[in-house]
């Protein structure tokens, strides 16, 4: 029999996924342009470096507390959760606005700011991706999460340099005024998103509960916060299926990123020998790849499964990275990073799409918190590289990374072969076709 596989334009036949896209799309683009316009004014009127870096740290603390937000999410419901954030951030900017337009703005006003809005921002999507597996079918999962990767991807490219025209062109005040207006209409098509619109599966449920149901219920409503966390990660200690996952999550964040982000600057300034427009091109050209990466993988034509697609993919970009770690040549480098980008997307995506068909409906919100812990491993990476470039030089310390990265994706692949890499696996069927 023929698989007939879901359209790319297949989600957007979701009422609540055509709300939800371009309300991520609006936030997406608020949120580059934010960091860029506030991080510029902070090193302007500091003239700071020390307190920039910190500006920067900021946007990611709240990846600690992700595992919190999960819990929220499952408690009171993901779109509530949405709801509620999206509106946050529309009034922390509308308070900027306010304190620049009475002269009353500092950069250490800008860093309480951020750290508020940094305390919530790592666990947006993690929420974007627990709506789209509550409310799109489990076939549609894995192009859904490819389109909203995309969102995410055109604002490091087109929200970055709108953020840069429109601050330049007309100052702070008009430039915040309009990162406002897009949380607000982000905040406004987020009300469109529905709790469930897959009626006839939870109806039967929510107004006939059975007496089993109940029971079952009860003891989840007594539960606290820090009970429900601790049963999240032992939940996803016993499930290979999520174990793996989030190995190769956190391996990739450890090995790959660094090269990737921290240590662009490094090979830009000394292995190419060019300036900061020679740096925005390779930051635009791995930039680039993800968003070629994120419309493939959201076409839904990927036969493999979603596991093996994450495995192969991680596979494909340490071989990249081992490329790049010994290419001198600019051209040949820019070719390479755009090709990172792209594994990069047509990993991590399927990733997410196993950890959420490998949770149960009540425990997703946490899985997803817990997987934004991962991103822990970039830091760690990023800290041990510094001296290991500095006693044996990049291209020495990239192969390691690269040839460590393809052992331990190889070791994640061979450990778990049976729940990852068997095209009869759970999570490698109903993804995809």
């Amino acid at each position: 029999m023929t698989v007939v596989r879901p359209t790319f334009f297949a989600p957007f036949c979701i009422r609540s996924f055509r709300f939800q896209w371009p309300a991520d799309l609006f936030a997406s683009w608020a949120f580059e342009m934010e960091v860029l316009i506030l991080g510029w004014y902070v090193l302007v009127e500091s003239e700071s470096v020390l307190l920039l870096v910190v500006f920067g740290a900021l946007q990611y603390a709240g990846s600690l507390i992700s595992p919190l937000f999960g819990v929220a999410g499952d408690r009171m419901g993901y779109r509530r959760l949405f709801m509620m954030t999206r509106f946050l951030y529309a009034l922390l900017s509308i308070l900027l606005v306010v304190l620049a337009a009475c002269n009353l703005l500092t950069p250490l006003i800008v860093l309480v700011i951020a750290a508020v809005s940094g305390m919530i921002k790592p666990s947006d999507i993690m929420m974007r991706f627990a709506l789209i597996a509550q409310t799109l079918p489990s076939n549609q999962m894995i192009g859904a999460l490819g389109l909203s990767r995309v969102t995410t991807d055109s604002a490091r490219i087109a929200g970055a340099l709108a953020g840069v025209g429109v601050f330049a062109l007309f100052g702070l005040i008009p430039a915040y005024i309009f990162v406002t207006c897009l949380y607000l209409v982000s905040c406004l098509l987020a009300s469109g998103v529905a709790p469930d619109p897959r009626r006839n599966h939870s109806a039967a449920t929510s107004h006939s509960p059975t007496p089993t149901d109940l029971s079952a219920a009860a003891p989840r409503k007594r539960s606290t916060p820090y009970q429900d966390l601790l049963q999240a990660f032992g939940y996803v200690w016993r499930k290979p299926e999520l174990l793996g996952a989030f190995c190769l999550a956190f391996l990739v964040n450890i090995l790959a990123y660094p090269l990737f982000l921290g240590l662009l600057p490094f090979v830009a300034k000394n292995v190419y020998e060019i300036g900061q427009a020679g740096l925005g091109l390779l930051g635009a050209s791995y930039a680039a790849g993800s968003l070629l990466g994120s419309v493939v993988v959201s076409l839904n034509r990927f036969s493999v499964g979603p596991s093996r697609l994450m495995l192969i993919s991680a596979v494909l970009w340490f071989a990249i990275d081992l490329a790049f770690a010994q290419t001198t040549l600019m051209p040949v480098g820019i070719v390479l990073l755009i090709c990172a980008g792209f594994a990069q997307n047509v990993c991590l995506v399927p990733l997410a799409g196993v950890m959420l068909k490998a949770s149960d409906p009540a425990y997703r919100g946490r899985v997803m918190g817990m997987r934004m812990l991962a991103i822990w491993g970039l830091p760690m990476g990023l800290m041990l590289s510094g001296p290991l470039i500095n006693q044996f030089g990049f291209s020495v310390t990239a192969t390691v990374y690269s040839i460590l990265g393809l052992l331990f994706t190889v070791a994640i692949g061979v450990r778990w072969r049976h729940i990852l890499w068997s095209r009869q696996a759970a999570v490698n069927s109903n993804m995809s076709g």
